[in-house]
């Protein structure tokens, strides 16, 4: 297993957002005319300066990326989400934005490191990423801190996920767009879980499907009262 990723030059995400109106705040002198400019280590001076328009909520307005992951730190969820990359990346940015959003501990990117950033929407400067060669070594990754593994397929035998009681401490484990979960990773999965379809496609887009899943574990465990 290797430490987190960080970002470098070649695979920097791409805009915050993609033709959509300007979002954030202008500088804080614009902003708050009259009022002392913070001192606190967590704001970031340029931000300050320049203004924020970054894709973050507005408690963290003209806060620095390493503040703002602290903070999230502080209060992250029990839950990883790992996603296999051996053929497309497509879903791989929606997995970690969404993730982002929930305050998940932590994606893994099981099979290739690269993968396209455009779709997490520069939230993935402040999730933890790791990477993983094989379905084997993110399972075991698992195994010695004590998460159950939790595949989520439309396969026989799963476990409607609309019934099923998700592990508080998991990693849920997703396959990728077409073949799903390789058998290697239901094999040693704890459980499978499926998602209720009632239409005529065979399956749901794998970032969807993540989204689905990562709420349902929210709905049961994580305390409301936090969310913004």
């Amino acid at each position: 297993m290797t430490e987190p990723d960080q970002p470098d030059k070649e695979s920097q995400p791409g805009p915050t957002e993609w033709g959509t109106p300007r979002v954030g705040v202008g500088p804080w002198a614009e902003e708050h005319p009259g009022e002392p400019v913070p001192g606190d280590a967590k704001y970031d001076p340029e931000l300050l300066a320049e203004g924020d328009r970054r894709n973050v909520v507005d408690a963290y307005r003209y806060w620095t990326r390493e503040a703002i992951v602290a903070d999230i730190d502080a209060r992250r969820h029990p839950l990883h989400v790992a996603i296999e990359n051996f053929e497309n990346d497509a879903n791989i940015g929606t997995v970690v934005r969404t993730a982002n959003a929930f305050a998940a501990a932590a994606v893994h990117i099981v099979g290739r490191r690269r993968w396209n950033r455009r779709g997490a929407m520069v939230t993935d400067r402040y999730q933890h990423l790791h990477h993983h060669d094989t379905v084997g070594e993110v399972v075991a990754w698992a195994r010695e801190r004590g998460l159950a593994v939790v595949a989520v397929d439309n396969v026989p035998g799963s476990v409607p996920l609309e019934t099923a009681e998700l592990p508080r401490e998991c990693l849920l484990l997703f396959g990728q767009e077409g073949p799903g979960v390789t058998e290697a990773a239901r094999d040693a999965a704890d459980m499978t879980v499926s998602i209720a379809q009632f239409g005529s496609t065979r399956s749901i887009n794998a970032g969807v499907a993540a989204g689905i899943a990562m709420h349902a574990w929210v709905r049961t465990h994580a305390h409301l009262d936090d969310a913004w």
